[in-house]
């Protein structure tokens, strides 16, 4: 590489996430451990509230054909929707609450 040349963020991510396994496996510095949420049954939280897709999605803030791909098993949640998921599950008033006093 020239020093005109420069790395794509992609690149420079990379290349950082290279020198943290490197740095775990030589014993400077272990990785750090992440908790990983379980999948969660989306269909089955909306059917629990007795919620159309398109009312849990307005409710709850989700994108309507997103919510319809998760049901379907088309994409996953990610861990922080997942959790956001959880929470639904356990308390959705207390989640209905959160959201209206923002």
């Amino acid at each position: 590489m020239t020093g005109k040349e420069t790395r794509s963020q992609l690149g420079r991510e990379l290349e950082s996430a290279l020198r943290e396994v490197l740095d775990d496996v030589t014993g400077k510095a272990p990785l750090p451990v992440v908790a990983v949420v379980e999948d969660v049954d989306v269909k089955a939280i909306r059917k629990k509230l007795g919620l159309s897709q398109a009312k849990f999605a307005d409710r709850f803030g989700f994108n309507v054909r997103v919510l319809q791909d998760w049901e379907r098993g088309r994409h996953m949640p990610t861990g922080p929707v997942r959790a956001y998921l959880k929470v639904i599950a356990r308390d959705p008033a207390a989640v209905e609450r959160a959201l209206s006093a923002a």
